[in-house]
Parts: structure tokens; C-alpha cells; sequence
């Protein structure tokens, strides 16, 4: 990510989440003021998957303003989070010092963060609209694995890109990225606009990607429903989250993977 073109990029999306941060923060989306009070930001999928985290030291990259961080403290997890926002790991230390929880937070991108890091970790986790703001996987795949101690356990849980296919994106990846000029998804961003730069990646692309860095596959599953209304057109199901229907069936909105650092 050194090359001139995508430090560009970087500092479009830097700007970009900057400007997200304090909607967000003031947003019922994000409803802060309910997580001060106890409410876990995490959702059933990534707590079934990860599981007991307590006395685990934990990575969680492109963080935000670090309430699923804090959630996973909350839990029992020695965390440490990292975002590419200099807003947003703001807002993570205000958060953290409000609640009295113990957290590390790091601005930086996860490419550069991956090139200077010396810790280990034993769970490198990330989540919901990350992967499309990176415009390597191979580099994001060896951050990850250069993180995690022998034995260590990655999950990601992400949006499927079948949605974004639909919306009239590329599902398999471009050189160059699709730049726009876009709000935000919570239900505050009233009309606000920012130029961002996101990238297409294949579930195939993240899955090599993964395997080429050393990381073992365990599990990967696919599922109908978000727990976000972010997107355009989904209905909600009481009890699942919400669906979106392509000719009458369900199409797949989030996915998951597990994966291991053997030797």
C-alpha cells in the first residue's frame, strides 16, 4: 500500500470516516447511550463463533470508535483495536475512559499497522463492511497472520458481496476502485456526502487470500439474514434480522469464517 495511487485512496477514506465518526457517534444507529448503560454492540453471530473470550488477549482491526472493542472487553478479552480514523480512535478513548475499560487503541491503517506490529494475539477478529476498503488482500491476510500467536483463531464476519452484485457492482475485483460520493448509512447522515474509494473482493479472493498467508480454514458459513437495516430494500423478520428477497428467495447478506494459524 506504499505505491502513490493508493496512499490517495487511503487519505480519501481517512477524510471520508472522519466526517462519519460524529454522525455515527450521535446516531440511535449506533445508539450510544444505550451501550453506556450494558447493551452489547456485538451481535449473535460473531458471539457464537468467537465464544468465551475472557483472559484472551484480542485484536480487532478497523475498529471504528470502538464499541464492539469494548463489548469484547467487557466480556473478559485483553483488547486492542485499530482504525484508520484519527476521529474515530478519539471517540474509542473517550468511550473507554467514560466506562472504565481497560482498551488499547491505535490509529493506523491495518497494512501499516500489520509492517510495525510486534504483538501476537490469540484472536485477531473483523467485522460488517471492512474488507471493501481494502485494496490488497494478500497484505490484510498476512496482517492478520503476522498477529496471531501459533494456534491463534481469526473471525471475520462481513457482508456477502451477492448484495453489492445486485447493486450493480463488480463482484470479482478491479485494479481500480469504485470511487463515489456517498452518505453514510445511519439514519442521521441528513443529505451529507463524502468521496470514498472501495474495492470488490470475491469470498473466493478472501479465502485464498487467508490460505496463502498460512491460515487454516475451519469453518465458513453463509446467512440470509443482517442484523443491520443498512441497506435498501431489506424487510424485517422478527427473531432472524432483516432479508432481502431476489425473485422471491433469499439472497445471502452476511457470511463468516474461522480460521487457524498451524505451524
Amino acid at each position: 500500500m506504499s505505491d502513490g495511487y493508493t496512499m490517495d485512496y487511503l487519505k480519501v477514506n481517512k477524510e471520508a470516516w472522519n466526517k462519519r465518526t460524529q454522525v455515527h457517534v450521535e446516531s440511535k444507529f449506533y445508539d450510544v447511550t444505550s451501550f453506556k448503560k450494558g447493551k452489547c454492540s456485538l451481535n449473535p453471530i460473531e458471539l457464537n463463533q468467537v465464544g468465551n473470550v475472557e483472559g484472551k488477549s484480542l485484536l480487532h482491526l478497523q475498529c471504528h470508535f470502538g464499541q464492539d472493542t469494548l463489548s469484547w472487553a467487557r466480556l473478559g478479552a485483553d483488547v486492542t483495536g485499530v482504525d484508520l480514523s484519527a476521529d474515530a480512535i478519539e471517540q474509542a478513548n473517550l468511550l473507554k475512559k467514560s466506562l472504565n475499560l481497560k482498551a488499547k487503541f491505535i490509529e493506523s491503517d491495518v497494512i501499516q499497522f500489520g509492517r510495525e506490529n510486534t504483538q501476537q494475539f490469540d484472536i485477531v477478529f473483523t467485522s460488517y463492511g471492512v474488507l471493501s476498503w481494502l485494496p490488497n488482500l494478500d497484505d490484510w491476510a498476512h496482517t492478520v497472520s503476522g498477529s496471531l500467536k501459533l494456534g491463534g483463531e481469526f473471525h471475520l464476519v462481513e457482508f456477502h458481496p451477492f448484495n453489492d452484485l445486485l447493486s450493480g457492482y463488480s463482484y470479482f475485483s478491479k485494479n481500480e476502485p469504485d470511487v463515489e460520493e456517498e452518505g453514510t448509512y445511519t439514519e442521521n447522515c441528513d443529505g451529507t456526502k463524502s468521496t470514498t474509494a472501495t474495492w470488490s473482493h470475491s469470498i473466493s479472493d478472501v479465502i485464498s487470500a487467508l490460505i496463502g498467508a498460512g491460515l487454516r480454514i475451519e469453518s465458513f458459513v453463509e446467512y440470509p439474514y443482517s442484523p443491520y437495516n443498512c441497506f435498501d430494500g431489506l424487510q424485517f423478520v422478527p427473531n432472524l434480522g432483516y432479508q432481502m428477497l431476489h425473485n422471491g428467495q433469499q439472497i445471502p447478506l452476511v457470511y463468516s469464517i474461522k480460521a487457524r494459524k498451524s505451524a
